[in-house]
């Protein structure tokens, strides 16, 4: 009985060197740290099994912790989920496709063409020139040229023109930065705005305040002054080129400049629609400037 019982110890596959690990308790040190290995037992081919079954059983009483963690793990995640207007929708409609198609195409042409935007972009040299074209095209120096051009004006035919270019300038910064406030979207650079941005109510992106008031200004000019044939090109191409400036700047996106250029035919036709006469403008003028005798 020795005899056969040490030539099975001999054969079993577990007294290998190989597997030695394998006969050793959980935790104990291995063959490369520097605590004495205790002698490996001699066990029967079941004992694997039994170890298994005690690996198991600790797995099964560590199931708790391990869901305790799981549910933390879930709560984290679920308090790191992505807000769900920015996930994808599965099965969206033809028209959001498209619609988020062009808005991609709008911002991405719109960064592409901010080459004066930054002193990192290719035509950053000509940045001082374009501000002084987009400057061009701003409220403040619009109001403040009319009021100045309508203190020093003798004329009823010319004070009758001004006050109406002041009431459309004023129609427009209104109209625009309501729009702007209702739809709050952002520049394709994300600069903030000026001091005087602040002013003409000129804070958001769309639409786009100058070209609206760019091309508004130069419809009411062009059709109440005689001009000669290279001035209304220039007055033409002095609307479209400020308009434009602002997204060379990194202002505005492609879009913004559009519906600013389409907004700002509508005030044209809308304050020509209701232009008022000489009269109701020298009535304008005595309330504005507290001269009530000729309203006696």
């Amino acid at each position: 009985m020795p005899a056969s019982a040490s030539r099975r110890s001999r054969d079993n596959v577990l007294n290998r060197p190989e597997f030695l690990s394998l006969n050793q308790p959980v935790g104990a040190p291995g063959p490369g740290e520097s605590r004495p290995r205790s002698r490996p037992r001699t066990s029967s081919p079941k004992q694997p099994t039994s170890q298994e079954n005690g690996a198991f059983r600790g797995a099964r009483q560590d199931a708790p912790d391990a869901g305790a963690g799981g549910s933390e793990g879930g709560a984290n995640e679920s308090s790191s989920r992505i807000p769900e207007q920015d996930c994808m929708q599965l099965n969206p409609s033809l028209g959001g496709i498209a619609l988020n198609s062009l808005l991609a195409i709008d911002i991405c042409m719109s960064k592409r063409l901010g080459v004066c935007a930054g002193p990192q972009a290719p035509l950053f040299s000509l940045h001082s020139l374009v501000g002084l074209l987009a400057f061009s095209g701003h409220a403040v120096p619009w109001v403040v040229g009319t009021i100045i051009s309508l203190a020093r004006s003798n004329t009823l035919a010319g004070q009758e023109v001004l006050v109406n270019l002041l009431l459309a300038l004023v129609l427009d910064i209104l109209t625009v930065g309501g729009l702007q406030k209702l739809v709050k979207r952002r520049g394709p650079r994300g600069f903030p705005p000026g001091f005087f941005d602040y002013i003409a109510m000129d804070t958001y992106s769309f639409p786009a305040a100058h070209a609206s008031r760019t091309v508004m200004v130069a419809g009411f000019l062009l059709n109440h002054l005689v001009l000669a044939v290279p001035l209304r090109i220039l007055l033409y191409l002095w609307a479209f080129l400020a308009g434009v400036s602002r997204v060379l700047l990194g202002r505005h996106h492609l879009s913004d400049v559009g519906c600013g250029f389409i907004l700002g035919v509508l005030h044209f036709h809308l304050v020509e629609s209701v232009w008022l006469d000489s009269d109701t403008c020298q009535i304008i003028i005595s309330i504005s400037t507290f001269n009530w005798a000729p309203l006696m």
